[in-house]
């Protein structure tokens, strides 16, 4: 009875196979699952009729695919996987039941040394892939000569008074108490609920907190995902005020996200007068709030009861279109916000435009509409600023001895159809933008993406440095980017520090016209890797790979900057998460060390055209029902374009949920700055909460799984990073790469962690929030870690 039952199931898989592997050879490719079929169904009707023949070339089976697999993708242990894993378990199997076949004597005996050898293979096997190996240093460590001529840029000592520790965003910390050689005793030492949780499923699926927290003198500020502020002891976590603006779910886009606050204290104003020191917050439905440092009270000099609404002048906004998510940059006085504008929705949605306020008195000092270069204010009566140019939602830097603020840009609205924008959108779209704080005026732009329909808006904030060159060092900046280059400029006049070269891109799509033949390249350093093939393909099972490699076969693939089709689908590579994204990069300005970490996953993409779109009720959010949120471009209706999109983000199986690409779907990197040598290169996250049907497996092994949120370095030589979607936070050795300390969060660390000092004892804080995008469990708590 057994025989018949397991020859039956390899008969079944023999013929989904078969049918499969003739498919894909039609497509034009492997031939190896057809004819691995048609002999597992032959094996399968042997063992169904008693026959151990069949058992035997089922054996034959396996070993020409232990053959082919290593033939195909050698010793690479998450390669092999989807080609050995499951065909060893019907092995055994096929093992097991050949005993009940015959009565010759020492059957079992036999049987049970095949499968321990099976085991022990596939216990070896196991151990490859766990965590236990790390490719080796590729370079030592630059050293302390790389030192920043400008120390006081470079950290931001006991405490961290800005997003990116300073405005110069190097998310490094000069402490040193926390160590490599006692991290290992790292612990709680408190952990708080900020109250903010999501109050149905349906808002649940929008949450992503994405905050890290200020530090100045004695008190933490930091705001939730609904754009609640909390002020805090750094050294209990206790409550000191709590400022909750009464942000409505309506104006949820599609993430619930506050990444931070910004601090300002008015030069020579007493610390003890009302708002001396302010928490400038931006909201969720796009108001700029200045509270009290102390008390969290409004500010009443500042706008109309200490708040001023970046809407004003943008014509129609509906509710979720426009908010603000990411903390505004203060540079000389001037706030200075963008704002997101929900994507996909409308061709003419509201402005991109960057506003500027007074940080005292709230008063706008200018605005830049980039369709109305010669306005520096809001529009005349009865008009609006230019609807859908491109925005900046993420996070700017500023340069306060040259008056600088630098505005990492997105798209125009409809990110993946091009023939509609117009000439100052496509100069400025997907460009880092140097405005003068003083009269709102671009000082100097660099655009990375030509004619962007990828969505590779940059989302990481420049880091500022001074760049060591031969004839000594140079403000600059480090500009990471979606597709995965990093650029170095001279942050005075955006000019290139390091060689940028030209690669042919390819063309076609649905717009050939708008295609540019060559788009920019870093040749200083990328974090992309090879092209996609055929053999990249993955899955749980060789049934999985194999309808993946079916896709991949049938998409339009041409490599780096395929653009988008309607007919059929077509694969991003990187997708739009990264490369960097909104996390950025950590830079030990001591030492001469970028740390970026990274994503490697491609996009699955079908722009489908209008009326198949109305048919499938596609339309913009305040126009159909019911709709608050959900994934960024799955089933976006671009309305005013000729077409839909439809993107399959990091390019899932709908049954599974496994990711068509092999492993790894992410990593961390170590770089030299003065030449953009890699140092060490790693996987970056395990496999412990991710598995098929979207079942944990628990399995600590080190996949390198997506990951959002950024990194801190130390002077002490480490790197503090959560981001990954194992809902851990780790330690790690900034000199070999390894791992030295992790613990278990209460929710996804989908944040950038922040580290400072509080009467003599170091801290390391990071929010817990989870994220929707990231499927990590959602939570309210911030947890603070130091030594006992």
């Amino acid at each position: 009875m057994a025989a018949i039952i397991l020859g039956s199931v390899i008969a079944l898989i023999g013929l989904v196979l078969a049918l499969g592997g003739a498919l894909l050879l039609t497509e034009g490719g492997s031939a190896y699952y057809l004819f691995t079929g048609l002999a597992m169904g032959a094996a399968g009707i042997l063992l169904a009729s008693g026959r151990i023949a069949g058992a035997w070339l089922y054996g034959a089976i396996f070993a020409a695919t232990f053959c082919w697999a290593l033939w195909e993708v050698g010793l690479r242990p998450w390669a092999l996987v989807p080609r050995l894993v499951a065909p060893l378990i019907l092995l055994i199997a096929v093992m097991l039941v050949v005993p009940t076949m015959t009565r010759k004597p020492g059957r079992w005996r036999r049987a049970g040394i095949g499968v321990a050898a099976a085991l022990i293979a596939a216990i070896a096997f196991g151990w490859s892939i766990a965590g236990n190996y790390i490719p080796p240093v590729q370079a030592g460590l630059p050293g302390d000569r790389y030192a920043m001529a400008d120390p006081s840029l470079a950290a931001a000592g006991a405490d961290w008074p800005a997003y990116g520790g300073t405005n110069s965003a190097r998310r490094y910390s000069p402490l040193a108490q926390i160590t490599p050689a006692n991290v290992a005793g790292l612990e709680r030492a408190w952990a708080i609920h900020t109250g903010d949780m999501p109050h149905s499923k349906r808002i649940r699926d929008t949450y992503g907190a994405e905050t890290t927290p200020l530090k100045i003198g004695d008190t933490l500020y930091l705001c939730t995902p609904k754009s609640i502020v909390l002020a805090l002891d750094p050294a209990t976590g206790r409550q000191k005020w709590r400022f909750d603006p009464g942000v409505k779910d309506d104006a949820i886009p599609y993430t619930a996200a506050c990444r931070g606050v910004s601090y300002y204290a008015a030069p020579g104003a007493g610390t003890d007068a009302a708002c001396a020191r302010r928490i400038i917050l931006g909201t969720l439905d796009a108001r700029i709030v200045a509270l009290d440092a102390r008390t969290g009270r409004p500010c009443a000099g500042f706008g109309n009861l200490g708040q001023v609404s970046i809407t004003d002048g943008m014509g129609k906004v509906p509710p979720g279109y426009v908010s603000i998510n990411s903390p505004p940059t203060i540079v000389r006085g001037v706030i200075v916000t963008g704002h997101q504008v929900l994507d996909g929705q409308d061709r003419w949605a509201p402005s991109g435009v960057i506003q500027a306020y007074d940080a005292m008195t709230g008063r706008m000092r200018w605005a830049w509409d980039m369709m109305h270069p010669e306005r520096s204010g809001p529009p005349p009566e009865g008009q609006t600023y230019a609807r859908g140019t491109p925005n900046m939602w993420t996070i700017a830097s500023g340069d306060e001895q040259l008056g600088l603020v630098y505005l990492p840009m997105g798209n125009a609205a409809a990110d993946y159809y091009s023939s509609l924008r117009r000439p100052q959108e496509n100069r400025y779209a997907t460009s880092l933008v140097a405005i003068d704080v003083t009269t709102g005026k671009p000082r100097w732009s660099f655009q990375a993406v030509r004619k962007d329909v990828w969505d590779y808006d940059f989302g990481a904030q420049a880091t500022l440095v001074d760049f060591p060159t031969p004839r000594g060092p140079v403000p600059a900046m480090v500009l990471p980017s979606k597709q995965g280059d990093i650029y170095i400029l001279d942050r005075r006049t955006g000019q290139p520090l390091t060689p940028i070269g030209q690669i042919r891109a390819p063309g076609g799509g649905v717009e050939p016209r708008e295609r540019a033949p060559f788009q920019r390249v870093s040749l200083y350093h990328n974090l992309r890797k090879p092209d996609l093939t055929e053999k990249d393909m993955w899955g749980m099972s060789p049934i999985d790979q194999m309808i993946c490699r079916i896709q991949f076969r049938r998409a339009s693939y041409k490599g780096f900057y395929t653009p988008p089709e309607s007919g059929r689908r077509s694969i991003e590579y990187p997708g739009y998460n990264g490369g960097t994204d909104w996390g950025g990069v950590a830079v030990d300005p001591v030492r001469g060390v970028i740390v970026a970490n990274y994503n490697d996953m491609p996009n699955y993409v079908r722009l489908v055209p209008r009326a198949e779109a109305n048919k499938l009720g596609w339309a913009p959010r305040d126009q159909a029902r019911g709709n608050i949120g959900g994934a960024e471009g799955a089933g976006d209706p671009q309305a005013g374009t000729p077409y839909a999109i439809d993107v399959n983000a990091g390019w899932r199986l709908k049954f599974t949920g496994m990711l068509c690409k092999q492993p790894p779907y992410g990593g961390i990197r170590a770089i030299e700055l003065a030449t953009g040598r890699t140092i060490w290169d790693r996987p970056f996250g395990t496999a412990r909460t991710n598995g098929p049907f979207g079942i944990p497996s628990m399995l600590p092994l080190t996949i390198g799984t997506p990951n959002n949120g950024g990194a801190v370095v130390t002077k002490s030589g480490l790197i503090f990073i959560a981001a990954a979607t194992d809902n851990l936070i780790r330690a790690i050795d900034l000199r070999t790469g390894r791992t030295l300390w992790s613990a278990k969060l209460p929710g996804g660390g989908q944040a950038t962690p922040m580290t400072y000092t509080q009467n003599g004892r170091q801290y390391l804080v990071i929010m817990a929030g989870g994220h929707h995008f990231m499927e990590t469990p959602v939570s309210d708590q911030l947890v603070a870690y130091a030594l006992p």
